[in-house]
């Protein structure tokens, strides 16, 4: 058995396999374009492409793809052979460098937001060289970023390299008034935890409601479901731990650092997560993920589900988005230093991401917003959906006593002052965690639990990486211009913790009372996807873009448009779904059932029981009940479906689908899962919550 350190990254034309494949010269040449981000010139990219096409063929690939990440939230993919015609009927295995570089998919079909017509199908997809090429299933891929003809972005990835690049020329402001010469770069990393559910096979192909939303739609709720804690980092079952090992060994070569796997709160949920890495790989690293997820699952005989609430009565499955910031040097801008500078540029730093996270509080809720992630948000599993920052104890009194000039630590303490020369050393990581926390500080790095699991990690970072970069220049604006920067940094960051206060908070965000205290702090509640929606072309949102050319205002309002219509479709189908459930299946058997109580109990009157057939009778009564409740709640629900054809626009649309549709899907579910409960197990038509949540062994 091959050791881990032999097989890791073997599927990856990386670093190493670079420098034995690549002349010096061309590996020198390559490394010098990638770092200073510029142009590959074509005769640079012919000697990059066929060394990749070598090392490729030798590992059993015949064809490429360029690989990207469209606005479906899933990866996409176009696959060609290397093979071209040669004379006597032959074929020569070739890939030029014109390749490499670009592609030309067809991108009719891609979601756009309006900004090209259906008939204007061309779109170009860009090598990503700061992303590593990697063989899966035998195709070479290739990661790239996704534009249209015109040159907007149609992907997730080209606004992330926008938004790190904007982030890395705001913060290297910063690091030289400090005095770090040697530092030439500045890198945002990211460690994406993905939660998921795992189960047997069997009983997702008798769920139409898992096939066709990926979450059911009805279920009354098992006698035992996650109260005991006791599957919550449990004993893995060997099932699953097979199932695990073949996913680390695939990932692995893929050069994916997983690092932990364990079983989460609900039964048949688990976790895993990776080592952080640059964020623009992270986002790449984690959609391979979840395919593999997926993939591997089935050759095991389960499904993974990646929804975020597949279950009603559990935890739903989120993704923790681990966010930091590091210079090229290797020092984490977000970690407590040794002496007064490093502690005074590290306040500077966190003092940005407090202004940041405060001024687009409504950006970050829209950044993982979708219906899915609605079922989850507020609930005893995940954030509530107001959005605040988790500091600690020992942090929030160190900026409370900057912001208030009082000691710190005590009368007998002397006043903080930010100047250098006065700055004491910093405890380190002394404080819990908070798991109800939106956005929690956990050493040396954020970590923001609002996304939900099927998420691409692409869309908070762009918000995050942007809103920072804003913060980064509107503090070397002003420091740069003073004359006494040490004064200048002191009442900076004092101004900057007077103003932004209200967004720390570390105390219970499950409290009821949290809501309240939130809204006399003047923090956003957005509860529904529709609610964040309404913000996100907000004046201050276009100029925070715009300015550091992120998106432009055309992206940005195409981008709304995506989502509002997403959110609808995704409604739409569920109800769709729940309509052929509950037509189909649920009101035929439950009519068929009735009918055999109806039987029993005359065959009993029959036969003159003393007792006479009170249970049938009762029940036959309760049931009729409640499948007349089921069927004027559904047709209900398909008036209204209708009535949504009426709305204007995309965001009047989503708003009478989260009003109307849902509550409308809602009220139906309540009903049907009270059936289930009544009804004989053998005649329900669908497998029950018990069987599927305990369906591993």
């Amino acid at each position: 058995m091959k050791k881990v350190s032999e097989y890791f990254g073997c599927n990856v034309f990386n670093d190493s396999v670079m420098k034995e494949r690549l002349s010096e010269d061309v590996y020198r040449q390559l490394q010098r374009t990638v770092k200073q981000g510029r142009h590959l010139d074509v005769g640079l990219a012919n000697s990059v492409a066929s060394a990749m096409k070598d090392w490729a063929i030798e590992k059993g690939a015949t064809h490429f793809t360029h690989w990207f990440q469209p606005m479906t939230g899933v990866t996409a993919e176009k696959h060609d052979s290397f093979v071209v015609p040669a004379e006597g009927g032959k074929v020569l295995m070739e890939f030029s460098g014109k390749e490499l570089i670009q592609g030309e998919p067809d991108a009719s079909s891609f979601p756009s937001g309006g900004l090209r017509a259906t008939f204007e199908a061309r779109g170009y997809t860009a090598w990503d060289a700061t992303s590593y090429a990697f063989i899966k299933d035998g195709v070479l891929c290739i990661p790239t970023a996704f534009c249209s003809y015109g040159g907007h972005a149609l992907d997730k990835k080209t606004p992330l390299l926008r938004s790190m690049e904007t982030l890395n020329r705001q913060a290297m402001r910063i690091v030289r008034l400090f005095g770090n010469e040697d530092v030439t770069s500045v890198n945002v990393t990211v460690g994406a935890e993905q939660e998921y559910f795992l189960i047997d096979q069997s009983v997702f192909d008798k769920r139409k409601d898992l096939i066709y939303t990926g979450r059911t739609l009805f279920g009354a709720r098992p006698p035992k479901g996650q109260e005991l804690g006791d599957h919550y980092f449990g004993a893995i079952k060997p099932r699953v731990q097979r199932f695990m090992t073949e996913l680390d060994e695939e990932l692995w070569k893929l050069g994916i650092l997983a690092k932990t796997e364990h079983n989460e709160a609900a039964p048949a949920q688990h976790e895993l997560a990776p080592v952080y890495t640059t964020t623009n790989i992270a986002a790449d690293h984690n959609q391979l993920t979840m395919e593999l997820m997926q993939k591997i699952a089935r050759k095991h005989g389960m499904v993974c589900l990646l929804h975020e609430k597949p279950f009603a009565g559990v935890n739903g499955s989120g993704k923790h988005n681990n966010w930091s910031i590091s210079t090229n040097t290797g020092v984490n801008l977000l970690n407590p230093g040794d002496t007064p500078a490093e502690n005074a540029q590290f306040l500077l730093f966190l003092c940005a991401v407090i202004k940041a996270v405060d001024d687009s509080q409504e950006l970050l809720r829209i950044s993982i917003a979708s219906a899915g992630n609605d079922h989850r948000l507020g609930a005893n599993e995940a954030p509530p959906a107001i959005v605040s920052i988790f500091l600690g104890e020992e942090l929030t009194e160190i900026l409370t006593a900057i912001k208030n000039d009082t000691p710190y630590g005590g009368k007998e303490k002397e006043l903080l002052k930010v100047g250098v020369h006065t700055l004491p050393r910093f405890p380190k990581d002394t404080t819990d965690r908070n798991r109800t926390s939106p956005f929690a500080f956990t050493g040396n790095k954020f970590e923001f639990r609002m996304l939900g699991s099927s998420d691409s990690i692409s869309e908070c970072n762009v918000v995050l990486n942007t809103a920072v970069a804003e913060s980064l220049r509107q503090f070397a604006d002003e420091l740069e211009a003073s004359d006494d920067r040490e004064k200048a940094l002191h009442d900076l960051i004092r101004r900057v913790v007077t103003d932004h206060s209200r967004i720390i908070f570390n105390g219970n965000g499950y409290d009821a009372a949290w809501r309240f205290e939130a809204e006399k702090r003047g923090l956003c509640n957005l509860k529904s996807t529709p609610d964040a929606l309404a913000h996100y072309l907000d004046e201050k949102n276009v100029a925070l873009f715009t300015s550091h050319k992120v998106y432009s205002e055309e992206e940005m309002r195409a981008r709304c448009e995506i989502m509002n219509e997403n959110y609808s479709k995704i409604i739409n189908i569920e109800a769709l779904a729940m309509l052929d459930m509950v037509n189909k299946d649920i009101l035929p058997a439950e009519s068929r059932y009735i009918h055999e109580l109806a039987d029993t109990a005359n065959a009993k009157a029959a036969l003159a029981f003393s007792v006479a057939c009170d249970y049938e009778t009762e029940l036959v009564k309760e049931l009729s009940s409640l499948e007349s409740a089921v069927y004027a709640k559904k047709k209900e629900l398909e008036s209204d479906m209708i009535a949504a054809n009426d709305c204007e626009d995309s965001a009047s649309l989503a708003r009478f689908s989260r009003d109307r549709i849902v509550a409308d899907m809602t009220q139906l579910r309540i009903l049907v899962d009270e059936l289930e409960m009544k009804t004989d197990a053998k005649c329900w038509p669908y497998p029950s919550y018990g069987s599927i949540l305990f369906s591993v062994k």
